[in-house]
């Protein structure tokens, strides 16, 4: 359930001999008995949790706890603080200072062992979710390794993406799956040869029957997790190059047969790539791009969509304008 050992601070043998005992069973631990000693202790070993003494001579625990979440090493560290100070005034103390929660001596098991066990199975969500969204970013990232599109456009379009969904009536929370799952649309070109990924000129007939693979290729990736955010994922891989007239690929759909997600991301994906610089062409006026959008639609594209893009066009602008200032501070 945890990833390293718990630090149990406390200046008094018999207190820690107390904590020990309940813990010994179930973790790995470490003791210390001054502060000083916990601050070196945490920011060698990393510890899970750390349970704190407050009244400790020299440095005392709201010092010590101050100290650690001012270290980068350790600031994401719990820290429980076990103390005899009841007031109400100590406990906003210790808060203030950054513990996660308060116990009272003297303690009792079963309360320590499920106040420990509360905060681990926090530190286990926050490191999935961490994990996952580095996941997220690196198939993103990947799809896009040996193409010509800037790093940006991903996550740019993604953020169209998002603000098309809110306004044709998507939930908050869809909206912040879809804005996590629209940048690994184009995850399986992985698997596209880089003379066909890469080539200067236009594709041939072959290379063109290569090329579309990808959508499949990405769908089989990303659909080897039940999670919902890499099925949404998957959906949209494989029928963003869907058409609204039967005309994409790779089965023909037409309508509302595509899913909405996969007709969103088309949207926002063809304006970002027409008013981004890419090394065979210079970036589109936001004009012209909007009426390739208008000559798309009911052919390539879903005509409400089409339509709600331009409603919410002064959002849209807000969100490209945010990243050409990004971009340009960051090729200074």
């Amino acid at each position: 359930m945890f990833c390293g050992p718990l630090l149990i601070v406390d200046d008094e043998p018999a207190n820690l001999a107390v904590l020990r005992g309940i813990l010994k069973d179930d973790y790995s631990l470490m003791l210390a008995r001054s502060g000083l000693e916990a601050l070196v202790l945490a920011d060698k070993h990393r510890p899970s949790l750390i349970l704190l003494d407050i009244q400790m001579p020299g440095m005392d625990g709201y010092t010590v706890c101050r100290a650690l979440k001012a270290n980068p090493a350790t600031e994401a560290i719990p820290v429980i603080f076990v103390t005899t100070l009841s007031e109400l005034g100590n406990e906003e103390a210790g808060f203030d200072a950054g513990c996660v929660d308060y116990l009272i001596k003297p303690v009792y098991a079963g309360i320590v062992r499920a106040r420990v066990r509360t905060h681990l199975s926090l530190v286990k969500s926050t490191l999935v979710e961490k994990t996952c969204s580095a996941a997220l970013d690196m198939l993103g990232k990947a799809g896009h390794y040996n193409d010509s599109d800037t790093g940006a456009h991903i996550w740019r379009m993604a953020a169209y993406a998002r603000q098309l969904a809110e306004a044709v009536g998507w939930s908050k929370a869809r909206c912040d799956l879809l804005e996590q799952a629209a940048p690994m649309h184009d995850t399986g070109k992985i698997g596209i040869p880089d003379a066909v990924l890469r080539k200067p000129g236009k594709l041939d007939a072959g290379e063109w029957a290569i090329m579309r693979t990808h959508s499949r290729i990405g769908y089989e990736i990303l659909t080897s997790s039940d999670a919902p955010v890499f099925q949404l994922a998957a959906e949209i891989a494989l029928r963003h190059h869907e058409q609204w007239d039967g005309s994409g690929y790779p089965d023909g759909l037409s309508g509302t047969a595509i899913p909405e997600s996969a007709r969103i991301v088309a949207v926002a994906d063809v304006f970002d790539a027409l008013t981004m610089k890419r090394p065979y062409k210079d970036a589109w006026p936001v004009e012209q791009a909007l009426e390739a959008l208008r000559e798309g639609a009911g052919r390539h594209f879903d005509p409400p969509l089409v339509g709600a893009f331009e409603a919410c066009l002064p959002r849209i602008l807000e969100i490209k304008a945010g990243w050409d200032r990004r971009e340009a501070e960051e090729g200074q």
